[in-house]
């Protein structure tokens, strides 16, 4: 059975790119990359196919893993079909998925993405976006982003 995640948040640039790069590594460190695939994708579409924001592809760079095959993409309807787990960054883009949901049985194909962060309370589900603040708002995010996809692959590995 192949499972496929999908990375969710507003323009596709800076946390749910960062999001796919660093769970597709770690999908194929695990050697699991023939039953699992990875993608993200923004709920709007201003920045569609461009690269990631320069930052977090500096962030990435910098803690080892290859940004650059990153293209932004926009979500759509299509993408329940196309994707067994749906994962936005905030509840704003939650609710933009769900909004988009072609059938209410389809939504139980969405999670927050820190429903698998250790760390992260059921009050504070939000990956901040790092978009208008600092470098260290990137690297915040990182760290975020890399404990949450640990769990996240113990998690996938229970459906493959």
């Amino acid at each position: 059975m192949t499972v496929s995640v999908a990375f969710v948040c507003l323009g596709n640039i800076c946390r749910s790119p960062m999001a796919d790069v660093i769970f597709t590594e770690k999908v194929r460190a695990a050697g699991l990359t023939d039953r699992v695939a990875v993608a993200s994708s923004g709920t709007a579409n201003w920045h569609e196919g461009r690269t990631m924001d320069n930052r977090a592809a500096a962030t990435l760079a910098g803690a080892g893993y290859e940004p650059s095959r990153h293209r932004a993409r926009h979500f759509t309807q299509d993408w329940y079909a196309e994707h067994s787990l749906i994962l936005p960054m905030d509840s704003s883009n939650y609710a933009d998925v769900l909004e988009l949901s072609p059938t209410v049985e389809q939504q139980a194909q969405v999670r927050m993405f820190r429903s698998f962060d250790p760390l992260a309370s059921t009050a504070d589900l939000d990956v901040p976006d790092p978009y208008y603040g600092s470098e260290n708002g990137f690297t915040f995010v990182l760290d975020m982003i890399e404990r949450t996809t640990d769990e996240l692959l113990a998690h996938v590995r229970t459906l493959v």
